[in-house]
């Protein structure tokens, strides 16, 4: 094959081997070439984050400096020229008058010796004095065309070219500095552009991001709320039952036997000190429900649970099912308590428990010969007991004198709420003793 004629630029390799650049036609090949230079390298880093590969950057800064490095080389050329010209004229006409003058002198010696040089009218004077005007006319006459400002002084001509070209390389030098500022001004508007689209977009994804964290929050308000009233209406019944011997259970996150979470606390009565002698199911609710979906929820909590009785705690006596009664047992087997959603009240809970431990008792032990008239008035002197405490308590919070006066009576209300469950415990209690062990169990 025959060697390649494009122009190349031999394999150079700079000091210490840090790179080589060859030059092949009208291109660069530049290998491992490493550049010490701080705003190059802030150049590249700030336009390769603004989306410009680094390779099209340095080829862009080459590009433009090779321009530059071009015409600043022309007009120091270009200078160059004019100052050499302007030398080389001074020096021209040093040496023409010299040597004109060294000729004519030497012209004029020989002229003497030949014919006489003492002789001042002697035709070697004539001719000396000939030679010298006509070298002195010469002299001038070059003087004069170099340094006229018409088209007969080749100078002007040069000058003129040159000063053409150092306009041309001057124009398009601005023209380029122009197209790159044009182009860097067009990107720049491109880069606003898809800022200002950024922006927008971030805009609506923070908006979004903000809406859904207010849902998210208002939720886990929701079910804090909910979760928070059922665990402390659990920790009050926990509480009541360790005093009877009972275990309270938490089942509010765990499934039954069905499959499903009904109920929220269970108590297994007696069964801190022995077996478990039958289930209470508490269902906890901090909003109204209706007649029918509150029994759906206490028969479905029995059913899961597999419990005897059933008690439906409500938050506050608005949330009481429409046309139904608390502490009034319904249907042998059910119960309503309202009671503080922020602080549960235990003397209406406990109420509501030992009525409900009551009738476990009494469901189990069915051969004991029970008042009954006796339990049901004890029960309500008790409810109506409660009652009259609920609404002292409610007048607590609206007047501020005489507080020590209705503590006062609400301490004897509940001393006779007390009493009139120590009466059904005891009727109770003496129809099993009656009724002796044998017949029991």
């Amino acid at each position: 094959m025959e060697a390649s004629e494009r122009p190349q630029l031999p394999f150079d390799e700079g000091p210490g081997g840090d790179g080589s650049v060859r030059a092949i036609d009208d291109r660069l090949v530049i290998e491992r070439l490493e550049i010490d230079d701080r705003r190059a390298a802030r150049l590249v880093r700030e336009r390769a984050e603004a989306g410009h590969p680094a390779t099209e950057t340095v080829r862009d800064a080459v590009e433009i400096g090779a321009r530059v490095l071009d015409s600043e080389e022309t007009a120091a050329n270009v200078d160059y020229v004019r100052r050499e010209l302007e030398s080389g004229l001074g020096e021209l006409d040093r040496k023409l008058g010299g040597t004109l003058e060294e000729a004519a002198e030497a012209l004029a010696e020989r002229i003497a010796t030949t014919f006489g040089a003492e002789r001042s009218d002697s035709v070697q004077a004539q001719i000396k004095e000939i030679v010298g005007a006509e070298s002195r006319a010469h002299r001038e006459a070059l003087l004069g065309a170099l340094t006229a400002e018409d088209g007969s002084n080749p100078l002007v001509a040069i000058q003129a070219r040159l000063g053409k070209a150092m306009l041309e390389a001057e124009e398009r030098h601005r023209h380029e500095v122009e197209r790159l500022r044009e182009s860097h001004r067009e990107e720049a508007r491109a880069m606003h552009g898809q800022v200002g689209e950024l922006r927008k977009e971030l805009a609506r994804l923070l908006e979004r991001e903000d809406a859904d964290q207010r849902v998210a929050e208002e939720a886990q308000r929701g079910t804090a709320k909910g979760r928070t009233f059922e665990d402390r209406v659990h920790a009050a019944i926990e509480r009541i039952a360790v005093a009877r011997g009972d275990c309270a259970l938490h089942v509010g996150d765990e499934r039954g036997e069905g499959g499903s979470k009904k109920g929220d606390t269970v108590v297994e009565v007696g069964a801190a000190d022995g077996a478990c002698l039958g289930k209470i199911v508490f269902e906890d609710k901090d909003d109204q429900l209706s007649r029918n979906a509150a029994w759906n929820e206490l028969n479905a909590a029995m059913a899961e649970r597999q419990a005897d009785f059933a008690v439906l705690v409500v938050a506050g006596e608005e949330s009481i099912p429409a046309k139904r009664e608390q502490l009034l047992e319904y249907e042998g087997n059910k119960l309503i308590v309202a009671v503080d959603p922020e602080l549960p009240d235990e003397m209406a809970l406990e109420l509501a428990y030992r009525y409900a431990r009551l009738r476990v008792l009494m469901a189990r032990d069915r051969a004991l010969e029970v008042d009954a008239a006796g339990v049901r008035d004890a029960a309500e002197a008790a409810r109506s007991a409660l009652s009259r405490a609920q609404s002292v308590r409610l007048a607590l919070t609206n007047v501020d004198k005489s507080s020590a006066k209705a503590r006062e009576g609400i301490e004897a209300i509940v001393a006779d709420v007390e009493a009139e469950l120590a009466q059904i415990e005891a009727l109770v209690a003496d129809a099993a003793a009656e009724a002796g062990p044998g017949d029991t169990g």
